[in-house]
């Protein structure tokens, strides 16, 4: 019989679930973050971010933050806005290089009901899909198989996104 680990899921899992999401704001403190790699933040820009999803669909999972929190899409700066989007595909552009998915899924969860996690910061995942990927272990065993760690994805994306600059 073999085992599968999934290590990570237990800090997201044991985690405290705040309800009404108010004080501290992650995707603002991380940034001030004094190491990028401490943190997973693979590439700033002047308005936003991109940073791994420490907790991911797939290997890769890549999502966009405006440094401001915001709770909506309307509430962003045009300048905001454009860069939320130029980041979108600087991360698709990234990890077709690093990955070679192929294809993505690219959401914005607005407000928890429709399953933000952090509601009152608007965010944008890019997640990188493979043919084939899908399986029976989410279905079947509430289990997501990841090839690669968070460590290993971060220096591989980063030495990408070096070679591109």
């Amino acid at each position: 019989m073999q085992h599968l680990h999934s290590y990570w899921r237990t800090e997201y899992i044991e985690c405290p679930k705040n309800a009404d999401h108010k004080g501290a704001d992650l995707f603002v403190e991380l940034p001030k973050a004094e190491n990028d790699r401490d943190v997973y933040i693979i590439w700033r820009g002047k308005t936003c971010y991109l940073i791994l999803n420490k907790f991911p669909y797939n290997a890769g999972h890549l999502m966009a933050v405006p440094f401001r929190k915001v709770g909506s899409m309307e509430a962003l700066q045009p300048e905001e806005r454009t860069e939320l989007m130029d980041a979108i595909i600087k991360a698709q552009n990234l990890l077709t290089e690093a990955i070679k998915p192929n294809g993505f899924n690219i959401g914005i969860n607005v407000g928890s009901a429709a399953g933000a996690g952090i509601p009152d910061h608007i965010h944008v995942h890019i997640v990188p899909r493979w043919e084939g990927d899908t399986n029976f272990m989410p279905v079947t065993a509430d289990t997501k198989i990841l090839s690669q760690g968070l460590d290993a994805m971060w220096e591989r994306l980063s030495a990408c996104l070096k070679n591109s600059q």
